[in-house]
């Protein structure tokens, strides 16, 4: 009888010893999964401080009524998110409201994460409470002038302007669905791609209207549009095109720059190749904003002025002298090292913005795991007048079949306030190689 008992007594406690590992494993699956939504999420970029630990927030945030800086979402009990329940995490990131029942400012995207499933959710709170390293870094104030510090009116825009969030559902994994939650959720690609309202908020958070994902503005730059646009969107763009880039930020179209790069180099280059397949293909559903727009057809008259001398203007001199060496007189530079300029949707967007500052402040592609060879445009700014500026941009913009609009001086003066000051001291060289 007592070899019954003790036999049974072992059989317990294997069982329960396998069950506790089973858990156990269950629990490291769930992080490993919260830790893939993250970078999804890319949440690293904004809740890390330039030269600051990982998550530990401090990151400054210009916003039109002054700046927000990142809050720490390690798991510090003190500072971080060490103390907030599975709930208060949900209603943080998806609800845009704090433990304290404050609203948080929409910087952070809650209303494009109101749209993550509350399984995610879940294993997104498993990460950050189990697999990132708290730090003890004091969250810092925002510096926004009383009353517009005040919070409470937040709380009528979260009223007016949020969704309402996801609910566990069916799983529906067709590419184009899996494509559209992880743009329109996660990725959170609409808090730069689409232009914003009075009210800073943004015009459209799906594809019921045209003006989702049409181009906005961020940090001076213009976010592209990454609908099916021909000119200046994605409509000449293969599915392998976009995943190309979001995968090595470069593509026999464009490389990645400001902000953009940092996505690539913190998100889209993690994710699997079925899902930058699904948000390729998502992307590629969208109707233009514009339809009945022919595509640009690339003209070589340009490159023959420039071959034989012909054109002396001073936008083609200043390319010439500046530019020629690496975007060729052609301008269809060098596949995935420097970009093309001939029929770029950056070049032939309305808004110059972004071709101007990176004439003016330089830029450099992302490093990849696929594409680690880092390529760098230098600035410009110092060797350059805003006449010259605005002189070759236009040039640029008006050649090898390109067919945008005239820039002033006025207008490369008014986005070189923005820059950051070292840019006034940097001076043009030759391109640099990263390895």
């Amino acid at each position: 009888m007592i070899k019954h008992y003790f036999i049974a007594a072992c059989a317990a406690v294997m069982t329960l010893s396998a069950a506790v590992s089973s858990a156990q494993n269950v629990d490291a699956q769930l992080v490993k999964r919260g830790e893939y939504l993250a970078k999804a999420g890319d949440c690293v970029a904004c809740h890390t401080a330039k030269g600051g630990k990982p998550f530990a927030g401090g990151l400054p945030i210009a916003t039109p009524i002054g700046t927000v800086y990142s809050s720490n979402i390690t798991p510090d009990k003190e500072h971080g998110l060490g103390n907030y329940s599975e709930a208060e995490f949900d209603q943080a990131l998806r609800h845009g409201i704090r433990k304290d029942g404050a609203s948080l400012y929409p910087a952070m995207p809650y209303p494009s994460y109101a749209k993550v499933k509350p399984a995610d959710v879940k294993a997104l709170y498993a990460y950050f409470m189990n697999g990132v390293k708290a730090e003890p870094v004091p969250n810092r104030n925002v510096d926004i002038v009383w009353p517009l510090s005040m919070r409470w009116p937040l709380s009528i825009w979260r009223k007016v302007f949020a969704p309402g969030v996801a609910v566990d559902g069916a799983d529906d994994n067709s590419p184009i669905v899996r494509g559209r939650y992880l743009v329109e959720g996660l990725g959170h690609c609409g808090a730069c791609h689409t232009p914003r309202g009075v009210g800073m908020q943004e015009k459209a958070l799906s594809d019921d209207s045209t003006q989702f994902l049409s181009g906005g503005v961020i940090d001076g730059y213009l976010a592209s549009n990454l609908r099916a646009d021909p000119r200046d969107g994605l409509g000449t763009w293969s599915e392998a095109d976009i995943v190309a880039f979001l995968k090595t930020g470069r593509n026999s179209h464009s490389a990645a720059f400001g902000g953009m790069a940092d996505v690539v180099a913190n998100s889209t280059q993690h994710l699997s190749d079925e899902d930058l397949t699904a948000i390729a293909k998502y992307l590629k559903s969208l109707a233009p904003v514009k339809s009945g727009v022919a595509p640009l057809a690339y003209d070589d008259k340009t490159h023959q002025a420039l071959r034989k001398g012909s054109d002396q203007s001073n936008g083609a001199m200043t390319f010439l002298n500046n530019c020629a060496a690496c975007h060729r007189s052609s301008g269809k530079g060098y596949e995935e090292t420097f970009p093309v300029l001939a029929l770029s949707p950056t070049v032939n967007a309305e808004n110059p913005a972004s071709l101007i500052r990176i004439v003016l402040e330089g830029a450099e592609m992302p490093w990849t795991q696929t594409a680690p060879t880092q390529f760098a445009m230098p600035a410009f700014g110092a060797r350059l007048s805003d006449q010259e500026v605005a002189d070759v941009v236009t040039f640029i913009r008006s050649s090898w079949g390109n067919s945008a609009g005239a820039v002033k001086a006025d207008e490369v003066a008014k986005v070189r306030k923005t820059l950051p000051p070292k840019t006034s001291v940097e001076i043009g060289s030759a391109p640099v190689a990263k390895q």
